[in-house]
């Protein structure tokens, strides 16, 4: 599938303001990966550990957060990064001032990291900040030694702007906990998926289930709505503490836990890096998952 033309591409979706892809902004050569969630679920923990298992497996990986807290990468580099807008800012957007290293960091096992950043609270789109990072990687001549990108977008804004990194990727996953907020989060973001999936190669790998003892209720959406679990993250107290450590869950004591979760993190890697089937998941209507979640 290619890229459609910006001037015949038909819109996103009903209401669909979101401007189109250049096509010579296209990712080539990389897999490219978006992970979405509720916010506060854990998508920058799973996403910095899922770099760091790719990265063990011998890939060249880059990780992108797309949040204003530029939070995404810290375990990795053990510090908070400035954005690409905060850099842009000092050259008064004068992008070809900027050398590779103003922006982009090197953190655990080789991971190489950006983060995105955001407009001020309150102004501009966040699909400006993505399409800038991407341009100025491609600039660089940055993206053409990496196996591995992964997009790591804040909660679970699904508007056009916040949607924009999934131009970009191959397949978006969804990081869900076992609960109400979280699965109802998620089906609005399979919508979106599949709206993007009208015009781009983005399609839905599957729920990446974390903070959760049991899987009950996010295996009974998945049955209803075509969804698949791909993996399943335990609430460790190890996990926790990781972020306090400023560090990913591979650098932890090696606990029978921890070791199983960095298994699991590899597992997830393998399985994605290998390829994964698209889904034809059917999102239901906001009143239907109201309906269908929350009973015993």
């Amino acid at each position: 599938m290619t890229l459609l033309d910006a001037g015949t591409a038909p819109p996103d979706g009903e209401g669909s303001v979101q401007v189109q892809l250049d096509p010579k902004d296209e990712i080539k050569g990389a897999k490219v990966f978006a992970v979405y969630g509720k916010g506060g679920i854990g998508k920058s923990t799973t996403s910095s550990n899922l770099s760091a298992a790719f990265s063990k497996l011998g890939h060249r990986v880059l990780q992108i957060g797309c949040d204003p807290k530029h939070d995404s990468t810290f375990t990795l580099t053990k510090k908070m990064m400035p954005t690409v807008i905060d850099v842009l800012e000092t050259v008064e957007f004068h992008s070809e001032e900027l050398r590779a290293e103003d922006y982009m960091f090197e953190g655990y096992n080789g991971v190489m990291c950006v983060e995105a950043g955001g407009p001020p609270a309150g102004t501009g789109c966040g699909g400006y900040v993505v399409g800038q990072t991407v341009k100025l990687l491609k600039q660089h001549h940055l993206l053409e030694d990496t196996d591995v990108v992964i997009f790591d977008v804040l909660g679970d804004v699904v508007c056009g702007g916040f949607a924009a990194p999934l131009q970009h990727a191959e397949r978006a996953l969804v990081v869900a906990a076992n609960d109400f907020d979280s699965i109802f989060a998620m089906n609005r973001i399979m919508a979106a998926i599949g709206a993007k999936s009208k015009n781009y190669n983005v399609r839905l790998a599957g729920v990446v289930a974390n903070r959760s003892k049991d899987t009950d209720e996010i295996d009974r959406f998945a049955d209803a709505t075509g969804l698949k679990r791909l993996a399943h993250f335990r609430d460790l107290d190890a996990i926790r503490r990781s972020r306090l450590k400023k560090c990913t869950l591979f650098e932890m004591d090696e606990t029978p836990e921890v070791k199983q979760a960095q298994d699991e993190y590899l597992r997830l890697a393998t399985m994605l890096y290998a390829g994964v089937d698209p889904l034809k998941a059917t999102p239901m209507k906001d009143r239907d998952i109201f309906d269908f979640l929350g009973f015993e």
